[in-house]
């Protein structure tokens, strides 16, 4: 893990971003009267059992869209462009999700 963490950190002073996001983050994803019962479920798992995940290594994931069987996620802070982050969307974020919610396939990464 700790070859993981450091070039995530190596990466992002590489790319000169800024230490400190100017975002304003987010307290969790909002819950539309028009969205389905599936963008519901997920939106709950995301806030309830992932985002406090991976806020603990300094990053976010906010969900984007879900397109038949597809979320799309986005992966901010230290997450973001980390090489580690691929995984913890197919291993961890994508097995969650399937295990609660059958409609979905797969997780796949928005780049911003």
């Amino acid at each position: 893990m700790k070859p993981a963490i450091l070039g995530c950190i190596i990466e992002h002073f590489t790319m000169n971003k800024p230490i400190i996001s100017e975002q304003s983050a987010s307290t969790g994803h909002t819950i539309d009267e028009n969205d389905s019962d599936v963008v519901k479920k997920i939106k709950e798992l995301l806030d309830s059992k992932v985002r406090p995940a991976v806020a603990m290594d300094g990053g976010d994931i906010i969900f984007d869209k879900y397109n038949e069987g597809v979320v799309f996620l986005q992966m901010q802070g230290a997450c973001q462009g980390c090489p580690s982050s691929t995984a913890t969307l197919k291993m961890g974020i994508e097995n969650m999700l399937k295990h609660y919610i059958p409609e979905v396939r797969e997780v796949r990464p928005v780049e911003v």
